[in-house]
């Protein structure tokens, strides 16, 4: 309190503090909790759109390799001409059968060839990674097919036994009975090793601590058992009057 010409004013009293112990102070106006599983190396939504398009082009390019391994690989069904009708030349071997197992086993280790691939580059890439593996995997096992029918004996069985003439051998049409079975199997095989190679190898992001994690009960109440709140302006073991000062049992007021 002060004098100033036959006034008296007051001290200003300070803004009330908040206490910074009080773990359910709200935050600043303005401010925000930073996202907990931002990481500078985590590809952006461009970067990733990128890079899936990159994985489907060439895991479908690699249809074609397949189809040429297909074509090459898988065995051939003989047939043959009487002048008036076209058979087998087997009728019990197992050729029929032969060129879709060739088809499923090459499919197979394309998968996995693939998936191992792609997880090697792009061991952090995201979801649209994946789905482009499959994508590209569909698209390579169609392609495969088209390229060993295509390249293949001809499909004109008639022109072709015509052409060799009667009683001579030659080969049918490279044929996919189950065209939808076999063109699964690539992309089964990929995503299936690739979640097992990101579940046992994959990098795994440490979870980052709230910054109010540590301002619980124990930090505002103490530890349990050591009595309660900490202590403050004019509480036990700081400020208070000692016992002996004026008003306490051993001061000149006292009894």
């Amino acid at each position: 309190m002060a004098w100033h010409d036959g006034t008296v004013t007051a001290p200003l009293t300070p803004p009330h503090q908040p206490d910074p112990h009080d773990p359910w102070q709200a935050p600043p106006s303005g401010s925000h909790l930073a996202p907990a599983f931002d990481s500078p190396d985590d590809p952006d939504t461009a970067t990733e759109l990128r890079q899936a398009a990159v994985v489907t082009v060439l895991v479908a390019l690699a249809g074609v390799a397949l189809g040429l391994l297909w074509l090459w690989l898988a065995p051939r069904v003989p047939l043959v001409s009487d002048g008036s009708a076209v058979f087998l030349e087997n009728s019990e071997g197992e050729e029929a059968i032969g060129a879709d197992g060739t088809f499923v086993l090459l499919a197979a280790g394309f998968g996995l060839l693939s998936a191992a691939a792609v997880f090697w580059r792009l061991r952090r890439g995201g979801v649209l990674v994946v789905i482009a593996l499959a994508l590209g995997s569909v698209l390579g096992s169609l392609a495969a097919w088209r390229v060993g029918v295509w390249l293949g004996p001809s499909s004109d069985v008639v022109a072709r036994a015509r052409e060799a003439g009667k009683g001579v051998v030659f080969d049918a049409p490279l044929e996919l009975h189950g065209v939808a079975a076999a063109v699964l199997v690539w992309p089964f095989v990929a995503l299936a090793l690739h979640v097992l190679l990101t579940a046992a190898f994959g990098e795994r992001e440490p979870v980052p601590e709230p910054e109010w994690a540590g301002l619980g009960w124990s930090s505002y109440y103490g530890e349990p058992g050591a009595g309660g709140p900490p202590p403050g302006p004019g509480g036990a073991g700081q400020g208070g009057p000692p016992s002996g000062g004026p008003g306490g049992s051993g001061g000149p007021g006292g009894s």
